[in-house]
């Protein structure tokens, strides 16, 4: 009976500190940052994962399978969602927000998420440099975005019309505001239920010290509902 109670006092105390090894690997202002006051999330009941992103930022395309990984690995009670930035307009970052609004709207955002990636760094089908890595003229207009999801079900001209309402005007404008509100100023960037922003450089400079610092919060948030 000594020795039961010696090794289940001995497991609580191998808990407790694996939980104070993460609180101190993990540090509020250096691996991550608090957003204060927080944000509003949009997944009900879950923890919401968001990434800021845009299919023309290169680190973005980098980073993109990394997600889709960090995706797979959340816990039931996670859930991953898309915030697309348009801060960089050099880079066609405007158009490419109001693709991903627009497809997200349509319900085909997640079936062509990646494809996206690879129509602008791998296909050159919707390039936004040239063969010389000079930003092109034209850059990739609505239209030309039109004709990539057309494959996926939609026609081009019902695309437009959608891409060019009032709903979606409005949706840019609501996640130029969270973009702001979350202190976002590189892409891609992490926040973790509208509380805490972090990218792979605050978690240690690796996506995967950033998918251990994700799960880190996310426990933190399920441990304080």
């Amino acid at each position: 009976m000594k020795r039961f109670l010696a090794a289940a006092a001995l497991a609580v105390f191998s808990v407790a500190a694996v939980a104070q090894d993460a609180a101190t690997q993990w540090q509020a202002g250096k691996n991550y940052f608090v957003i204060d006051p927080p944000l509003p999330t949009q997944t009900g009941d879950k923890i919401e994962v968001t990434e800021v992103f845009s299919y023309g930022c290169p680190a973005c395309n980098f980073a993109h399978t990394y997600v889709d990984t960090l995706r797979k690995h959340l816990p039931a009670n996670a859930q991953m969602d898309f915030v697309p930035a348009s801060f960089n307009k050099a880079e066609d970052w405007v158009v490419f927000q109001r693709a991903y609004l627009t497809a997200k709207a349509l319900g085909i955002a997640e079936k062509t998420h990646d494809a996206m990636f690879d129509a602008v760094w791998k296909t050159g089908e919707l390039a936004i440099y040239d063969a010389s890595n000079r930003i092109k003229s034209p850059l990739p207009t609505i239209e030309d975005v039109a004709k990539f999801y057309a494959k996926y079900g939609v026609k081009a001209d019902q695309f437009v019309a959608t891409a060019n309402s009032f709903t979606i005007n409005t949706r840019m404008k609501q996640a130029d505001a969270f973009v702001k509100a979350a202190g976002v100023d590189q892409t891609p960037t992490i926040v973790v239920n509208g509380k805490y922003r972090l990218t792979t450089v605050s978690a240690g400079g690796s996506w995967e010290k950033a998918e251990q610092l994700v799960l880190f919060l996310v426990n933190k948030e399920s441990s304080a509902k």
